[in-house]
């Protein structure tokens, strides 16, 4: 029986956080086993904002050594870079002539930049077609993502459906798949908000790569609550935050956690939180740096991952064109 397949892509939009670590990174090791994965890097979503095309590259980069770096076996898993697979734009073509302005306009993404900014790309409001075009062009089962890319998903969802109603069946509807550890990690200056490298706070996030006195200090600067009672609980949500990153790197329980830490104040916590997020990327981050500095290996990788994409793209827009009409070349 043929595996299924999982598609998922980080923005190389800059270092990534301690949060996509957790959320992501971790677990997309154990899915290569499990299920046929492709994992990207996706730069052309990370032009919906801003970049300067120096940094670009050297994210784009970046990001892929941490896929290499944490496990990611291009023997198991097709990696590659968005951008290198021109398919994805035009399946996100065909599916924005299928896409209302309204289902659009209604995406939380798009509303929350548009109460931000005088003026709103195109390129925010489609994202989520490029999104969807992303996923079905795989035939993808699965999608590794947290709630709040719930939406995105079920756009995903509704724009197969309405593409294998008009056309007869051509696209495999997705699912969510629930991340099988870690918790969403907030931010350490405001636990109402995801831990995000866009915040403008950089003591907000940890970054993969931030060496041993950034993340002391940022921990040291997180803030806690004044309730100075070590637990766990909604009402103590910036320390169950911490906990919350402390398990995820130990594999312990809360409740050790807990039972070790009570009575001994926040301070020495965070503390020792540093030292276990410290250890436990500093593997993490030697493997990055020697990968990182082997630009022919990168090279082989990126080259390789999208000749593999692009074969299994062209299955998916060979099918389209013919259903659509066009006239096959």
């Amino acid at each position: 029986m043929d595996k299924k397949i999982v598609y998922s892509g980080i923005q190389p939009s800059g270092s990534l956080t301690i949060g996509n670590y957790i959320g992501a990174l971790k677990n997309f090791i154990g899915l290569q086993d499990e299920y046929n994965c492709l994992y990207c890097i996706v730069d052309m979503h990370a032009i919906t904002v801003e970049q300067d095309p120096k940094l670009l590259r050297k994210n784009t980069l970046d990001v892929l050594a941490l896929y290499l770096a944490e496990g990611l076996d291009p023997d198991k898993s097709i990696i590659y870079i968005q951008s290198h697979v021109p398919q994805h734009a035009e399946l996100g073509w065909m599916l924005n002539t299928i896409a209302s302005m309204g289902q659009l306009q209604r995406m939380t993404q798009f509303k929350d930049k548009s109460k931000r900014s005088k003026e709103v790309m195109a390129g925010i409001l489609n994202y989520p077609v490029l999104m969807a075009a992303d996923i079905l062009l795989y035939q993808t089962s699965y999608v590794p993502v947290g709630e709040d890319q719930r939406q995105h998903v079920e756009l995903t969802r509704d724009l197969a459906q309405r593409f294998n109603s008009k056309y007869s069946d051509t696209f495999t509807i997705p699912d969510i798949l629930t991340p099988k550890v870690g918790a969403r990690i907030r931010s350490l200056q405001d636990p109402e908000s995801k831990m995000s490298k866009s915040d403008s706070d950089e003591n907000s996030y940890i970054l993969i790569l931030d060496d041993e006195n950034a993340i002391r200090r940022k921990f040291k600067r997180a803030v806690t609550d004044s309730l100075n009672n070590f637990d766990y609980n909604d009402e103590q949500k910036a320390l169950k935050n911490l906990i919350n990153i402390y398990v995820s790197f130990t594999g312990e329980s809360v409740e050790e956690v807990v039972n070790r830490y009570r009575g001994q104040g926040y301070g020495k916590f965070k503390a020792d939180l540093a030292d276990v997020v410290i250890e436990g990327l500093r593997p993490l981050q030697t493997r990055f740096k020697e990968i990182r500095s082997d630009k022919e290996y990168l090279e082989k990788i990126y080259t390789e991952g999208a000749e593999k994409a692009s074969y299994l793209a062209n299955k998916t827009l060979r099918k389209v064109y013919k259903k659509i009409g066009f006239i096959a070349k």
